[in-house]
C-alpha cells in the first residue's frame, strides 16, 4: 500500500467510525482484534493486511478500493450517506444513484404512480429514467413543492385498516438515518420488492430496518441496509373502499340484551339438570 493509500485508509477509518458514533474499542471488539492494532491502522502507524482490509470492508459495507483510493472526507453528505447504504461503485458496478424522476411542463416535480402491475418492473427499473418516464403522473396541490413524492398501489391485508388496492403516497427519504421509529414507510428492497410497513430504525446499531405490519397476524422482519434500494415516508393514502364505521349504540344494546337472554336460558337449563 503506497503512502497516499495508507493516509486515505487511516483517515477514512476515523471518519467512518465517528459517523457511526463508535469508539476504537467498539470496532476492535466487533472485528475481534486488539484495540492497539486498530489504533495503529487509524493512526497510520501500521499497514493492514488483506485479511484486515476484508474485515473493514465487510463491517462498513464499503469496497476495499474505496477505502484505500478515495478520500471520503472530500465527499458531500449525500454521497457519503449513499456509500454507507451500499451504493458503492466498486461493489455494485454502477455510479452512485441519483433519484430518477419526471417533471411537468412548468418544471415542477410530478408524482409518479406505480400500480401493482408495474411493481415487478419498478424493482429493476427504479433507477432507470426511461422506465420512470413511462409511469403515469399526477399532481396534488396541497403537497409541498420542495419535496419529492411517489404513489404506490399496495396489495394484501398486512396494513389493515388501509385496504388492499389502496394508493399510498410517500415522501422521498434521502438520509435513512432520519427514519423514525413507529412511522410508516414504503421500502423498496432487493428481495421482496415494494413493502409498506411500520419501521424501527436499527441502522446505526445493527445495519438494518425492522419492519412491522399493522395486522398482528404478520410477523416483523429485518431488512439489511445493503438490501434496501429506496425509502419513502408515508404521507397519505387514497382508496375507493368505504372504511367500516362504528357500530351504532342501539345495535350494541340489542346485542347485549340478546347475550343476557341467552345466559338466562343457559342458567335455567343448568338448574333443571341439577334438580
Amino acid at each position: 500500500m503506497d503512502k497516499q493509500a495508507e493516509n486515505y485508509f487511516s483517515s477514512n477509518l476515523k471518519l467512518l467510525r465517528k459517523r457511526r458514533k463508535r469508539t476504537q474499542d467498539d470496532i476492535a471488539h466487533a472485528l475481534g482484534m486488539k484495540r492497539s492494532t486498530y489504533s495503529g491502522y487509524e493512526n497510520a502507524i501500521a499497514q493492514p493486511g488483506m485479511e484486515a482490509l476484508v474485515q473493514f470492508s465487510g463491517y462498513f459495507g464499503i469496497a476495499i478500493d474505496t477505502l484505500i483510493k478515495v478520500d471520503l472526507a472530500r465527499l458531500g453528505e449525500r454521497e457519503l450517506s449513499q456509500l454507507e447504504r451500499g451504493y458503492d461503485v466498486h461493489i455494485n458496478g454502477s455510479n452512485l444513484r441519483v433519484l430518477a424522476t419526471t417533471v411537468s411542463a412548468d418544471n415542477e416535480d410530478n408524482i409518479e404512480l406505480v400500480p401493482d402491475k408495474a411493481q415487478a418492473g419498478y424493482r429493476k427499473g427504479f433507477a432507470d429514467p426511461e422506465f420512470i418516464q413511462v409511469l403515469p403522473t399526477f399532481r396534488l396541490p396541497f403537497l409541498s413543492r420542495q419535496k419529492k413524492y411517489r404513489t404506490f398501489q399496495i396489495s394484501g391485508d398486512s396494513m389493515l385498516p388501509i385496504p388492499d388496492g389502496a394508493w399510498v403516497t410517500g415522501e422521498y427519504v434521502e438520509d435513512w438515518n432520519h427514519i423514525r421509529d413507529r412511522h410508516a414507510y414504503i421500502v423498496l428492497t432487493s428481495d421482496d420488492g415494494i413493502v409498506f410497513k411500520v419501521a424501527e430504525n436499527r441502522i446505526r446499531e445493527d445495519g438494518c430496518l425492522v419492519l412491522y405490519s399493522l395486522n398482528p397476524l404478520y410477523e416483523p422482519f429485518e431488512v439489511p441496509v445493503k438490501d434496501i434500494r429506496e425509502v419513502w415516508r408515508f404521507v397519505h393514502y387514497i382508496s375507493s373502499e368505504m372504511p367500516a364505521g362504528n357500530v351504532p349504540r342501539d345495535e350494541i344494546g340489542q346485542a347485549v340484551a340478546e347475550l343476557r337472554r341467552d345466559l338466562s336460558l343457559i342458567r335455567s337449563r343448568i338448574l333443571k339438570l341439577e334438580l
